[in-house]
């Protein structure tokens, strides 16, 4: 039998013994294996609580546009347009006419206006002529009854012994009755004279029921010459100008073109409702345009819609069936722009993204 050789350690060459280094390195490895691994997690954990610690501080919005006053242009006289002065896009200051109807209906109208006041004068005069008319006839007419009763009385006298006959006595009774008829008569004209002037008969021409009623007349059509001519609310731009061309009749309140606003503009953000714990008005906002890449609008938290967007709309939610499923609302907030690069307009509609500043701290306290 042949007899195996048994090689030990000490018989093996030196360069393939393992050396102390690397049986140290392997000892190092499996040391340091766990304690890395602990490590990292321990590393995540302590990061992540860190972020939690330090963060909540900023609730930011993609879902956020930027808005503007805006007013669809209309006017609450009818008439057919005769002039636009404005084109498409252009620059309006306030004040400024953008458009006009014709006025030559609405020149007669104040004409006719004019002379409906002056015949009011002439009436008011006319019932103050006639109710001092009115006075010196009941003047007359007590004359005429204290005549009256005069010969009446002294025909009393001497009818029953055959001074008179009984027939002019009779005619004389009758005369008296009927002159006190006329007076009733005629005081009750002058009444009627005295309420068209308002039971005053010094009363001013110009506080008359009669004046002041034609004097409104004037005024409404006064008002209608200057409504005829729009002009422009508050500075901006025009919009949708070509839907506006002369000749065509414009009904009152038909919107004839749009204004947008360049000086209230403002940032309207959708955030989620669970964003909104600490948002309060009058905290510092970030704005950033995607239109403007690398642009900075400052700004300031001016208010919070005191209702959800869903409730505005037509048709809102309705939560009462089965098969109800929670859905995360969001509260319109407005966002005041109070700085930003001066040669970039906003317009709007356009896409923004903004951060609020809540200066609100997280604490150790709060998980528990």
């Amino acid at each position: 039998m042949s007899q195996t050789n048994i090689v030990t350690p000490r018989d093996q060459p030196a360069a393939t013994r393992p050396g102390i280094a690397g049986i140290r390195r392997a000892n190092r490895s499996r040391v340091l294996r766990p304690v890395l691994m602990l490590g990292g997690v321990l590393i995540v954990a302590i990061a992540a609580f860190l972020f939690w610690l330090f963060g909540g501080r900023y609730i930011s919005s993609d879902d956020s546009y930027v808005d503007a006053a805006k007013v669809s242009l209309s006017t609450d006289v009818s008439g057919v347009v005769a002039a636009v002065y404005v084109k498409d896009n252009q620059h309006v200051v306030a004040g400024q006419p953008l458009f006009s109807l014709g006025q030559s209906a609405f020149d007669i109208a104040a004409q006719s206006a004019r002379a409906a006041l002056a015949q009011a004068v002439l009436d008011v005069k006319g019932d103050k002529q006639g109710y001092a008319q009115s006075l010196a006839d009941i003047a007359m007419q007590k004359i005429q009854i204290a005549k009256d009763q005069a010969d009446l009385k002294r025909y009393a006298a001497v009818v029953g012994n055959g001074g008179v006959t009984r027939s002019v006595y009779d005619d004389a009774q009758f005369a008296l009755q009927s002159d006190q008829a006329k007076l009733s008569q005629l005081t009750a004209g002058a009444g009627l004279q005295l309420a068209k002037l308002a039971n005053n008969a010094h009363i001013p021409v110009e506080q008359t029921p009669a004046y002041q009623s034609a004097l409104a007349k004037l005024n409404t059509a006064l008002r209608d010459i200057k409504h005829s001519v729009v002009r422009a609310p508050f500075s901006g731009y025009v919009t949708q100008v070509e839907q506006l061309q002369p000749g065509m009749f414009l009904p009152a309140g038909t919107a004839a073109f749009g204004l947008v606003s360049d000086t209230d503009v403002f940032i309207t953000a959708q955030p989620k409702e669970s964003e909104l714990t600490y948002v309060r008005a009058g905290q510092a906002v970030t704005v950033t345009v995607d239109t403007y890449p690398g642009q900075i609008w400052k700004g300031e938290v001016e208010s919070i819609s005191p209702a959800s967007g869903s409730e505005f709309s037509i048709l809102p939610a309705q939560n009462s069936s089965g098969n109800w499923v929670k859905v995360v609302q969001r509260i319109p907030v407005r966002v005041k722009i109070t700085s930003g690069p001066a040669n970039l307009p906003l317009r709007d509609g356009m896409s923004a993204e903004i951060s609020i500043d809540t200066n609100h701290h997280r604490h150790l306290s709060d998980l528990f």
